[in-house]
């Protein structure tokens, strides 16, 4: 039998980086965002549809669940690069003020990117999007000093 050595260990008091907190959120949004895109169907498609296979692609004219759409798909295509930077910053031991803020305003503009999406205001919109993409390169930076 093999001795459990982490339940006797004393928790550290080494704080979490606030990196690795706002990629613990930028996840928990991708998460609600999910599910958002998920049930801003059901008033268009069955249960049955949303359970199954999809081998069909649900065709839905209405322009708040295409707004939840392409937000999630948004959200999805800049994730990635978001949750390497963290990961970057953080195991190369480059975090500072500068990364941490990078990480916070990513984490903001995404959580308010999704609503004026879906409320359809088009130049606050992509304002908001760039401060995203700032963000990461803002993270990238201490990776190429």
């Amino acid at each position: 039998m093999v001795a459990d050595t982490n339940k006797d260990r004393p928790m550290t008091a080494h704080p979490l980086p606030i990196e690795l907190t706002m990629l613990a959120c930028a996840i928990a949004l991708v998460i609600v965002q999910i599910v958002l895109q998920a049930s801003a169907q059901l008033p268009f498609v069955s249960l049955g549809f949303l359970m199954g296979p999809r081998d069909q692609p649900a065709v839905i004219d209405n322009k708040y669940v295409g707004r939840v759409n392409r937000a999630l798909h948004n959200m999805l295509a800049t994730f990635p690069i978001f949750a390497a930077a963290v990961l970057g910053v953080v195991v190369a031991g480059r975090t500072n003020a500068a990364t941490a803020h990078g990480a916070e305003l990513y984490v903001w503009a995404r959580a308010l990117y999704v609503p004026v999406y879906i409320l359809g205001i088009p130049v606050l919109r992509t304002l908001i999007w760039l401060a995203s993409i700032l963000a990461i390169v803002w993270l990238l930076e201490p990776l190429f000093a």
